[in-house]
């Protein structure tokens, strides 16, 4: 495949803003090689992740109407990051933000109409990368994982601290992937009691002490004993830890803190469980130092923490692969990973 330029948007349950990775790609002796040319993130108002949070509540007419609203939003950010950069763009590849996800109700939903974004930059885009795998009975996610497989194929295991912390690794020469437990979300929910946006770094869960009740409670949830595939969304989150952390007999700064012990334990027990040394930690969720040193102390595997465009682009640098390979018609969700039916090509192609 000739060299081709892509952008990569992503929008995540964290609500941290809008992810731009601009990505030159090009196939070379049978693998791929990358270099990301821009990235830049984008914060969401106040007032958007309120919608967010909301949307779920929304009626069919305004969640439709928020989907164009988005798609809208996106594409007007999108040119914006070409014409700022200097960028001479071939498509984009956009994962939408969830709004749903019940794979075992066979459907997930991702807003941000693709055919807003298409008309907005006057390029291709490719979007939905999801449904198609929900509807051959897979779990729809994790979908980073064949980009861990092509791109950092040199790491053992690939760990992602977003909303949701979630591995890969290879199991049987084959890629095995699910979601592990909730990380910001459960995390940026405390710190908004206190007014802040997150906990930077973790030093107000470092204050705190551990509460061993709500700590068994969290670690007590049906969802950590059940085989993968497996897969987390807001819903799960809402129905199951918010009704322990909303306890009101702890302080925040305690909940926090057991919340935090929480995340290393489900973490390291996975860790430590498959093969190989190296392991691959990125997202926004690695700064914060107290959780890494929380898993550090509870494992002898050895943990890289790449540059900041790696940690913080690394989602929407795979999204944008996954578009490549959507466009030159390969597999780019893996049966292996979502329990499907079988692997696909996914991925729906607005074109303006």
């Amino acid at each position: 495949m000739k060299k081709t330029t892509i952008i990569g948007l992503m929008s995540g349950t964290s609500l941290d803003g809008l992810d731009l990775c601009a990505v030159n790609f090009q196939l070379i002796n049978n693998k791929w090689e990358f270099e990301i040319l821009n990235s830049e993130t984008i914060n969401y108002s106040e007032k958007l992740k309120i919608k967010f949070q909301n949307a779920t509540k929304m009626s069919s007419e305004k969640l439709l109407q928020f989907d164009v609203e988005l798609g809208q939003l996106f594409g007007g950010l999108t040119k914006q990051f070409i014409k700022s950069n200097m960028l001479n763009v071939d498509w984009i590849a956009s994962h939408g933000h969830t709004i749903f996800h019940q794979p075992e109700k066979g459907f997930t939903l991702q807003i941000g109409s693709g055919l807003e974004i298409a008309n907005e930059t006057k390029l291709p885009v490719v979007y939905d990368f999801r449904s198609k795998d929900v509807s051959l009975q897979g779990q729809g996610a994790p979908l980073v994982p064949v980009g861990d497989e092509l791109l950092f194929f040199e790491y053992d295991a690939c760990v992602n601290f977003g909303g949701i912390a979630n591995i890969s690794f290879k199991k049987n020469n084959e890629r095995i992937a699910f979601d592990i437990c909730p990380f910001n979300m459960g995390l940026n929910y405390l710190a908004n009691q206190l007014g802040f946006d997150y906990d930077a770094s973790g030093e107000i869960a470092r204050s705190g002490v551990l509460i061993n009740d709500l700590l068994s409670e969290l670690n007590k949830l049906e969802y950590y004993q059940l085989p993968f595939p497996k897969s987390l969304g807001i819903e799960w989150f809402n129905w199951n830890c918010l009704p322990i952390i909303k306890n009101e007999n702890y302080s925040i700064e305690d909940k926090l803190h057991t919340f935090s012990h929480h995340i290393a334990e489900q973490l390291s027990n996975i860790i430590n469980s498959i093969n190989g040394d190296s392991i691959l930690i990125t997202g926004g969720g690695v700064y914060n130092t107290f959780i890494i040193e929380l898993i550090k102390s509870q494992t002898t595997k050895t943990i890289t923490i790449p540059s900041n465009e790696i940690i913080d682009y690394k989602e929407a640098l795979i999204f944008a692969f996954l578009g490549v390979l959507r466009i030159d018609n390969q597999i780019n969700v893996l049966k292996s990973v979502t329990g499907a039916v079988k692997s696909s090509v996914s991925g729906v192609i607005a074109y303006p």
